[in-house]
Order: C-alpha cells, then structure tokens, then sequence
C-alpha cells in the first residue's frame, strides 16, 4: 500500500478534481492571509473571514476523501 504522502504527491500530478480544489484551496488561504495582515477588519471582513475558512476547511476535507480512496 502506498503511504498517504505518495499517493497525494500522485493525485497532485494527476487528478485534475484535486487540482481544481487544491488551487481554490490556495485561493482562500491567500484571501485569508491579506485578511489576517489586516490591523481592523469590518464586519463584512470578519464574515468573509469565517466562510472561506469554512470553505477551506470543506475542500480540505474533499481532497482526503479523494486521497483515502485513492490509496485503496
């Protein structure tokens, strides 16, 4: 069987699923990072702040799914 970090290398190269939502995966992370440079954030930032990070919490949980299944 083939350890989770060689199959994610795998998948990485070759399944165009996991590159979508790897790609939106970073998205959210660099919208959260300029909202976390942020000294102030509205209330608006702070609500888009929560929901990409629900957001990126539910791709992230996407990906797994396809590497455990992936490693079978």
């Amino acid at each position: 069987m083939n350890s989770a970090l060689e199959v994610r290398r795998r998948i990485t190269l070759e399944d165009p699923n996991y590159q979508r939502l790897a790609s939106r995966h970073e998205e959210y992370d660099q919208r959260l990072e300029e909202l976390r440079a942020r000294k102030y954030l509205s209330e608006d930032e702070q609500m888009e702040e929560v929901r990409l990070k629900k957001l990126k919490l539910a791709l992230k949980d996407q990906m797994e799914a396809i590497v455990k299944r992936s490693a079978h």
